[in-house]
């Protein structure tokens, strides 16, 4: 099974960019879909997007179109790039995986977890 270290998080201003990083102990296979999830001061974990290994497929949640990416690189490694933060963005920031071919846009789906990184947008 793999494991999952999220770094890049930290304060920005906003309107600044920030990129994070998702890297992967162990091989992805195809049957992997990895997310990213981000989780606002006393809320649940809330679903920004993720991609399924298999065939690079990306599924984004309303909310992030056009502003966060997600990307792939090394077989390993699944970043979110976010431009144009907000402090509405404040949040932590976490990767999780799941072995189920599906981009499920729903935490219970994922059963591997980081440990989650903080960013901070400043006004």
């Amino acid at each position: 099974q793999i494991q999952l270290v999220v770094s890049g998080g930290r304060s920005v201003q906003a309107g600044d960019p920030l990129k994070l990083s998702c890297r992967a102990s162990g091989y992805i296979s195809g049957g992997y879909v990895l997310a990213w999830f981000r989780q606002f001061p006393g809320k649940e974990r809330e679903f920004i997007g993720g991609l399924r290994w298999r065939d690079g497929a990306i599924y984004y949640e309303d909310s992030v179109k056009g502003r966060f990416f997600i990307s792939r690189e090394n077989n390993n490694e699944l970043y979110l790039q976010m431009n144009s933060l907000q402090p509405e963005d404040t949040a932590i920031y976490n990767c999780a995986a799941a072995s189920a071919g599906i981009i499920y846009p729903t935490r219970s789906r994922y059963n591997i977890w980081a440990q989650g990184t903080q960013v901070t947008v400043s006004s």
